[in-house]
């Protein structure tokens, strides 16, 4: 017979594991410097901005 599995370290270690997966991949979204936020922020303004300016005058755009 094999040996007692202890079922409540069994369900603990695996909402570890979970919540440190969910964890790295918040490091990923979310871990960044406010320099890298201010730049991507820069780049969608200048990207808004660029399509706007290519707006037709009537309101379709080319």
């Amino acid at each position: 017979m094999g040996k007692p599995v202890n079922l409540n370290r069994f369900r603990k270690e695996k909402a570890r594991a979970g919540n440190k997966a969910r964890a790295d991949e918040n490091a990923v979204t979310f871990g960044r410097s406010k320099a890298e936020k201010d730049l991507d922020r820069a780049r969608a303004e200048k990207a808004r901005r660029d399509l706007d300016g290519h707006e037709h005058e009537d309101g379709r755009e080319e």
